[in-house]
């Protein structure tokens, strides 16, 4: 079976080890476990005792709790269990989709979301974001893309790699399209959590529509992408069709990881206050710098990890990534990685002394 190449990861994967200033990077200063047990008061030597047995099918009943406290009205039976948020996605497209379904998918976005499908056979149609909006979705523009054969719209919220983030009104206006045509709601939600507006949050879709389906990772907004923990939340009739999937391919996650996810998700409050303290220095030094910069211009930042530039330079984008890396050391995504030229998408949430460093050596390069 034919699928396109995952132009991010195959443009990670070839330069990131390399990288003096790692600026592709999504997640936040990543833990230790010692650094994340010191943080929650745990004791490190309980983890030394546990056995290396297979975990619960679909995750442990503590880590399912604990998933459900993230919802509104959920049980476990709402819960399964995934090799990171990646997995999760995976199984909701093997479980619902077949050849010649209509999928309508955002763009840009992480490319899972649209290529997976496109790979099953199914008519993708993309709905493209724009800069005017804010990187917002296009109500309107939804409105007429979706028909009555219409299987799936897939969102991702906070996005990856704009920072947009859609409000509950417009989460609300996404489900009475779905609704209007019997679609599911896919929400990619990974970054969820990481308002930049503390007196905001992030609604879950699945908390807003019987169809709407979260995926969610311990990846980005818990700085555990090590332990490759992720799920799925939904209502049980989907769970169900998902869980058969899953036996053939998942089986279990680790039970280690298990435990480790469940220690961050018991003390989420320590953590979340650690890192939107990351985040939020990140992106001040992020918008001092681009204003300080005429070349360089960006959407205002509402949530998660990323910036997504616009440059003014005549080459294009993979060109213009390349030089700067050959030339300095600092590495940046292509926005053509994500089907948007001119564009380079920057994490902002690794070493803050290495990322100012980093800036510094981008504006003398694209200064000269």
């Amino acid at each position: 079976m034919k699928i396109d190449v995952f132009k991010i990861e195959e443009f990670m994967n070839e330069y990131e080890s390399r990288a003096k200033y790692d600026m592709t990077t999504t997640c936040i200063d990543s833990f230790s476990l010692k650094s994340l047990f010191e943080l929650t008061g745990q004791n490190l030597s309980e983890i030394l005792e546990k056995p290396l047995h297979y975990g619960d099918i679909t995750g442990s009943l503590r880590l399912k709790n604990n998933v459900v406290s993230l919802y509104e009205n959920k049980s476990e039976k709402n819960v399964t269990v995934t090799l990171g948020g990646i997995g999760g996605n995976s199984l909701v497209f093997l479980s619902l989709l077949e050849q010649g379904d209509e999928v309508v998918s955002i763009i840009p976005t992480y490319q899972q979301l649209y290529s997976i499908p496109k790979q099953f056979g199914a008519n993708v149609k993309l709905l493209k974001l724009k800069p005017e909006l804010n990187w917002h979705v296009d109500l309107e523009e939804l409105e007429r893309t979706v028909s009555e054969k219409t299987k799936l719209i897939t969102i991702n919220n906070p996005n990856n790699p704009t920072g947009a983030v859609l409000s509950e009104f417009e989460l609300k206006n996404i489900v009475e399209i779905a609704q209007n045509v019997g679609a599911y709601v896919l929400s990619d939600e990974v970054y969820r959590f990481l308002n930049h507006d503390k007196n905001s949050s992030t609604v879950s879709i699945a908390d807003l529509y019987d169809k709407g389906i979260s995926t969610f990772s311990m990846s980005k907004t818990f700085s555990l992408a090590g332990i490759r923990v992720g799920f799925v939340v939904a209502e049980e009739e989907i769970i169900e069709k998902i869980n058969l999937q899953r036996q053939y391919n998942t089986i279990s996650i680790s039970a280690l990881d298990d435990y480790i996810a469940c220690v961050a998700l018991e003390n989420r409050d320590k953590i979340l206050d650690r890192n939107l303290k990351i985040v939020l220095e990140g992106k001040k030094i992020l918008t001092d710098w681009v204003n300080c910069e005429p070349k360089i211009s960006m959407s205002t930042l509402e949530g998660g990890t990323t910036a997504f530039v616009a440059y003014d330079d005549p080459r294009n984008s993979y060109e213009f990534a390349l030089d700067l890396f050959n030339d300095t050391g600092v590495l940046v995504l292509p926005g053509d990685a994500m089907e948007v030229p001119k564009h380079l998408r920057i994490g902002y949430c690794g070493e803050t002394e290495k990322f100012k460093e980093g800036l510094e050596k981008f504006s003398k390069w694209l200064n000269s």
